[in-house]
């Protein structure tokens, strides 16, 4: 269903009051050719609303004749940042920047962040930024998740289906993804609702079998029939399966990149509000598929860069997968039980 104005703003409004978002303050808005005009219209109005002082940095795209996909996760080489130092320079001069163009996986982004400057992404349509506004029991919920993580040396993911994956952890912290920037230096997304990390480098081993029904995302599309991977030190090695398999052999083979293998990002999906079947109901070019990457109980993972948690891969493929009915254990506690999120009772407590 369409938004109205005066709701979307009220949206912003929240999610700005839940970023700290202060009177006097500087707000950039970053837009790009794809930014959608409603986001845009309404951002800044809820920023003036709220008295800050609004700037709009517009910025035009980059890389179309390298990408395969018009997604803005389809391609992470260069941005339109790149080499560009004024634009940077104004980033790193506000108090927070409202990210409408996606800068995912840049060090531009670091640098911006370094300085101190909070980020915040949002490019989803506007009916999906409303209906996962987010809240401090969003927040609650999933930085109980990631202290989980944080302790834990394994994370093992096993599923009916043949998932079998061992990923030793530690070397890399765990992040938490709740939606909003409520400290300096903060990157969040809005929408999303889950808490991840990185296997240790060249750790992650087994089989991840990617079932019917199951996502492949910037794809967009429901696997109709069973791609089995195979990870050996890290990385895939092996891809098997049908025609869905063949499908995202070639797309990963033409990046010509053997980073683009390797296991990146692992974490579950904690978000209630968001479902497993929307990305059915909207065009590939609509949305960016983040009701699939959080919805509750699902077992994301990811191939290509860990440069976002300060790792030195980098590479300009990255494919996000998140399956269902797995189950997720942390030094050999379940954190997911077959799709299900397993919550201690002081985690629960503190959710509410």
């Amino acid at each position: 269903m369409p938004v109205s104005d005066h709701q979307l703003i009220d949206a912003w409004k929240q999610v700005l009051s839940l970023s700290k978002l202060e009177a006097g303050q500087s707000v950039t808005v970053l837009t790009s050719a794809a930014t959608h005009p409603q986001n845009l219209s309404c951002a800044i109005t809820a920023a003036q609303q709220m008295g800050a002082i609004v700037n709009r940095l517009d910025l035009p795209p980059v890389n179309a004749e390298k990408a395969l996909s018009r997604d803005s996760l389809a391609y992470l080489g260069t941005t339109p940042l790149t080499g560009n130092h004024a634009a940077i320079a104004a980033l790193k001069a506000s108090d927070l920047v409202l990210d409408l163009m996606t800068l995912l996986f840049s060090p531009e982004q670091h640098e911006i962040l370094a300085s101190g400057t909070k980020i915040l992404l949002a490019v989803e349509p506007p009916e999906v930024l409303v209906r996962m506004v987010p809240t401090l029991q969003d927040r609650a919920r999933v930085k109980a998740a990631a202290a989980r993580i944080v302790k834990a040396r394994e994370m093992h993911v096993v599923s009916a289906a043949g998932t079998d994956l061992r990923c030793p952890l530690g070397q890399f912290p765990a992040i938490s993804e709740y939606g909003f920037v409520d400290e300096p230096g903060r990157w969040d997304h809005w929408p999303s609702g889950f808490a991840l990390t990185f296997p240790d480098e060249g750790g992650a081993r087994g089989t991840i079998v990617i079932d019917r029904g199951d996502i492949l995302l910037p794809q967009k599309s429901y696997v109709s029939e069973p791609i089995r991977l195979t990870v050996e030190n890290g990385y895939a090695t092996r891809i098997e399966g049908g025609l869905d398999a063949e499908l995202l052999g070639d797309y990963m083979a033409s990046f010509d990149d053997p980073e683009a293998y390797a296991i990146s990002h692992i974490g579950w999906g904690l978000q209630p509000r968001a479902r497993w079947s929307t990305l059915g109901l909207y065009d590939r070019e609509a949305t960016i598929g983040m009701d699939a990457r959080a919805y509750e109980g699902n077992f994301l993972f990811s191939l290509g860069p860990n440069n976002e948690a300060g790792g030195s891969r980098t590479t300009a493929c990255h494919i996000d997968i998140p399956l269902r009915r797995c189950t997720v254990r942390l030094d050999g506690v379940d954190v997911v039980a077959n799709g299900k999120v397993i919550e201690t009772t002081t985690e629960a407590s503190h959710a509410r």
